[in-house]
């Protein structure tokens, strides 16, 4: 259905950000601000969620030109519950980001930066074009080096430098990769693309077909932060602020991560090959070195990092057993694990500012004067490690059984061993953080509980999200019905074209 409200979710942040733009130095109006247009992005996010339910499939071609020729917006299932899910972090973000950025970073354009970052995050989830997915990556990512560098300290500028690299490097393969496509099919349009791919599978452009495969699986891998494409991420992430890096980390990898699902479930699923191998494999490894990572660190922020590893690599090997189980599945723990890695950060990041510092060796007893700041953290532990009845258990579960009814035990037995490292990662966190005698540091937090608002109600919604999971399942089980079948989008999209 042509409709322009699926235009909201990226024209909303892009004028915030320009907006935000006329207020540089004065904060104390660029706070309000930010937090209203948060608010208003997030209630038009809803609004569109509301039309795809009702209405179905919303497609806008820019210029009123005909599909495929146009530039395409497609809010399907899929791509609004990640908008909805972006949008509703993001005031939570701000609010926190209040009491926890520094001043300098706020004068250095810290707030229209992030709702830069915002429309190319929401406009990779609802672009149909490829090319255009392009485009928003690349907004996305240059908003992110800017609020990277934010402060500009030694350490900022080293962890950066990775993230740097690797992403043009990937950009400039994204680039040959469209180009490569585009010489075999002709267009641009997601829908077309993958109308015409499976028209030449077999052929003799089946081989250059799997090559253009292994190329987005280096480009999207790189933003996803899969095996052996990880590395940049932990050295990168580590040193940014708490709000950064719980944004970061809810987000950035889950764009490169729905790249994944969307590209190869379109373009390479009819006649899967070597490249899903390649995908497997790389999801497993993903895993392992994540666990390896939690286990092996007593930083917090290093921790909980390695568990984004290890939920991509979830979510990736439940998406190649190319079951309706695993793929569901998916869509449930990625939706899960954005909610639950912005909640963990932010909690980490109210233990960073009572403790002042990161090593979990350093301090104990925090239950005695921070009993809610324990709960907050024991739900949101729980949530993360996939215990019933919260938010990760059901994704995890719908994983588990397509992965074995694929035939994939390792990739099973995997997902279910990293479950307990998992746990484990973070049952050292609160056992020596919070049990036993008062030791270490403490600091006199000021806006201790404007800090924990914003913390609170995040682990509430994923707590919410495990426990009413029965209102949100209709809508998960359309939108894996894209990835499953194919022309499921491709005919939203191209009608009786």
């Amino acid at each position: 259905m042509m409709t322009n409200f699926a235009l909201l979710p990226i024209l909303i942040p892009f004028v915030a950000a320009i907006l935000l733009l006329i207020l540089p130095h004065k904060i104390k109006y660029q706070r309000p601000a930010a937090l209203s247009f948060s608010f208003i992005l997030l209630a038009a996010s809803l609004f569109s969620a509301y039309k795809v339910i009702t209405e179905g499939t919303l497609v806008v071609t820019m210029g009123n030109w005909p599909v495929p020729f146009g530039i395409s917006i497609v809010a399907d299932m899929l791509a609004m519950l990640l908008v909805v899910t972006t949008t509703l972090i993001l005031p939570l973000i701000i609010l926190y980001s209040i009491r926890t950025i520094s001043v300098q970073r706020e004068e250095g354009l810290y707030y229209p930066l992030v709702f830069f970052m915002i429309t190319g995050v929401n406009g990779s989830f609802l672009t149909g074009d490829i090319f255009n997915l392009f485009v928003f990556f690349e907004v996305m990512l240059m908003s992110s080096y800017g609020i990277l560098v934010l402060g500009g300290t030694r350490v900022q500028l080293q962890g950066i430098l990775k993230y740097l690299v690797f992403n043009v490097i990937a950009s400039a393969f994204f680039i040959v990769s469209v180009a490569m496509l585009y010489g075999i099919v002709g267009t641009l349009n997601m829908a077309d693309i993958a109308n015409k791919l499976a028209q030449v599978q077999g052929n003799a452009d089946a081989g250059l077909i799997s090559v253009i495969a292994i190329f987005f699986l280096f480009v999207f891998g790189s933003k996803a932060g899969i095996f052996p494409l990880f590395v940049w991420l932990p050295s990168s992430y580590v040193s940014a602020p708490m709000p950064i890096l719980a944004l970061f980390g809810g987000l950035l990898t889950k764009v490169g991560v729905y790249a994944i699902l969307r590209t190869f479930s379109l373009f390479f699923s009819s006649s899967p090959g070597i490249e899903w191998d390649f995908l497997r494999w790389s999801a497993y490894l993903t895993i392992i070195i994540g666990v390896v990572g939690a286990m092996s660190y007593r930083n917090m922020k290093n921790i909980i990092i390695y568990n984004i590893l290890i939920a991509i690599g979830v979510i990736l090997v439940g998406f190649t057993s190319l079951t309706t189980s695993g793929m569901t599945g998916s869509v449930f723990y990625l939706i899960h694990d954005m909610l639950i890695k912005v909640a963990l950060f932010m909690v980490i990041g109210v233990i960073l500012f009572i403790t002042g510092t990161p090593d979990i060796r350093d301090f104990s007893g925090l239950i005695a004067r921070y009993p809610g700041l324990t709960i907050t953290f024991f739900i949101a532990m729980l949530g993360l490690a996939g215990i019933p009845p919260f938010s990760g258990f059901v994704g995890k579960l719908y994983i588990v059984k397509g992965v074995f009814e694929s035939g994939d035990s390792v990739g099973g037995i995997l997902i279910l061993v990293s479950s307990l490292f998992v746990l484990l990662s973070l049952l050292r966190i609160f056992i020596l953080g919070f049990w036993g005698k008062e030791r270490g540091p403490r600091h006199y937090v000021f806006g201790y509980r404007q800090m924990m608002l914003p913390t609170v109600i995040l682990v509430a919604i994923t707590a919410i999200f495990g426990v009413g999971i029965q209102f949100v399942t209709p809508y998960v089980l359309e939108a894996s019905d894209s990835l499953i079948d194919p022309l499921v989008y491709i005919t939203a999209v191209l009608g009786g074209n």
